[in-house]
């Protein structure tokens, strides 16, 4: 009996060769990679899929995303208020330990119809 191989790749490894092409990309435009898949300890935390840096020390907390269809609003529109404030708190999680706090920003790279789009600022960080 022959088993058959998926063809498909799976939803994480599409999630992760768009964020080993982010990764390429951002790294390309000078920026200086930190950590990867950033975790909070414990339950209900948040995840960073990269945080980087500027030449000018802004440090660069960035959420890939990757859709196959535009319903919805696509890549870019499906890292919704939730999801913001994971990220956010996990940010903040992230730089407790500087000693000075460096500028920040939330960036979000996504895998749109027609490519790759890196959206900086994208949201800002709220109470």
């Amino acid at each position: 009996m022959e088993i058959l191989k998926k063809t498909n790749p799976s939803t994480k490894a599409r999630g992760d060769a768009a964020e080993d092409a982010a990764l390429a990309y951002l790294q390309g435009q000078g920026l200086h990679l930190l950590q990867r898949n950033y975790r909070t300890p414990g339950r209900g935390g948040g995840e960073i899929d990269l945080i980087l840096q500027e030449t000018d020390g802004t440090v660069v907390f960035v959420e890939v995303r990757k859709r196959t269809g535009s319903q919805f609003g696509g890549a870019l529109a499906s890292v919704g208020r939730l999801k913001q404030r994971r990220i956010v708190f996990a940010a903040r999680w992230y730089l407790m330990r500087w000693r000075r706090l460096p500028p920040a920003r939330f960036d979000v790279v996504g895998w749109e119809a027609q490519g790759m789009v890196w959206l900086k600022a994208a949201f800002e960080a709220f109470t």
